[in-house]
């Protein structure tokens, strides 16, 4: 069981305090060795949020025996840190701990020094505060978070549902994650690579876009391409390239490869069948294929993914048997 800190502060957000809150604090008795989080400030104060709203959480002093800290949000301008509050954040740092940041949580690991030389990004609104601040970061623009195991930053709202949602599916599996969003009435995963926004208005009434996409997905061991799917939804290609790249910030390609390397994913996880076969339900060509984007795309081979994700299950048993 992992235990969970989400750091609360004055004057903080309460829409990226509510989706930490919904993603790690909410009991959910039906998930075995869900997490078990508290609402930490390192102020004593009762703090006053955004609203006037007065909040009451837990006073600490340190971050001793916590295995993740989500920062909902923190100011975009410069900001006193207590000594306490660094001490702690800087710890769990060197132990290996997670950050997780939303918004613009972002600015408080870069202003301890935590995202430099890494990618981060934060509110496409913060962009030009977060570079003239912290120029040696490497910004990441228009995407909705990086996430490399250790630290992850999130774009602003619903994009902060997306990183937590991503880190539910390395912890518990595909399926836990998927209960996790269909209870937040959310697709169970958008990369992180999306783009932040959506230049034009949501279209009213059947929206045969966003069904072939859903049909894709549900079809991606067919052979697919931009054709196939302009063609599902009644565009002409050029057109479905246009609005596909403005609303996902890539390609209609790029988006497929990525959906067919996360079944894969969740067929190492799940399944016992060999890469071959893995590779053939996922959609791709080939086993070969499907190593070459898996290793692109998530850094090790579906092999050793697979073993990983045995490990860290197990170790999640022992621990629980030792609690």
């Amino acid at each position: 069981m992992k235990r969970v800190a989400i750091l609360t502060f004055s004057r903080q957000a309460l829409f990226e305090l509510g989706c930490a809150t919904e993603l790690f604090a909410l009991p959910r008795p039906d998930i075995e060795n869900w997490y078990q989080t508290d609402i930490v400030s390192f102020e004593s104060d009762p703090l006053l949020a955004t609203g006037g709203i007065l909040l009451q959480s837990q006073h600490v002093t340190h971050l001793d025996g916590y295995d993740m800290l989500v920062i909902p949000s923190w100011s975009s301008q410069p900001r006193e840190i207590s000594p306490e509050l660094k001490s702690a954040i800087m710890k769990l740092h060197y132990q290996g701990k997670r950050l997780l940041t939303f918004c613009s949580g972002a600015f408080l690991l870069a202003e301890l020094g935590l995202l430099r030389g890494r990618k981060a990004t934060t509110h496409w609104m913060y962009k030009a505060a977060f570079q003239s601040r912290f120029p040696d970061c490497e910004y990441v623009d228009d995407v909705l978070y990086q996430y490399d195991g250790e630290i992850g930053c999130s774009a602003g709202s619903s994009a902060a549902i997306d990183l937590g949602i991503e880190v539910i599916r390395q912890d518990y599996g595909h399926d836990i994650a998927n209960k996790v969003a269909r209870r937040l009435v959310l697709a169970a995963h958008r990369s992180g690579g999306q783009s932040q926004y959506v230049d034009k208005p949501v279209h009213r009434g059947r929206n045969l876009f966003s069904e072939t996409l859903d049909w894709a997905i549900a079809n991606l061991d067919q052979k697919l391409d931009i054709d196939t799917l302009a063609q599902q939804a009644s565009m002409s290609r050029r057109t479905f390239d246009r609005k596909f790249r403005a609303t996902f910030n890539m390609s209609a390609n790029a988006w497929l490869i990525e959906q067919r390397v996360a079944l894969a994913k969740q067929l190492l996880e799940e399944t016992q069948h060999n890469i071959e076969r893995v590779a053939q339900f996922a959609g791709f060509d080939n086993a070969m294929t499907l190593r070459h984007h898996f290793r692109n795309l998530v850094n090790i081979t579906p092999t050793r993914y697979r073993e990983q994700f045995k490990v860290n299950q197990q170790s999640e048993k022992d621990l629980q048997k030792s609690a």
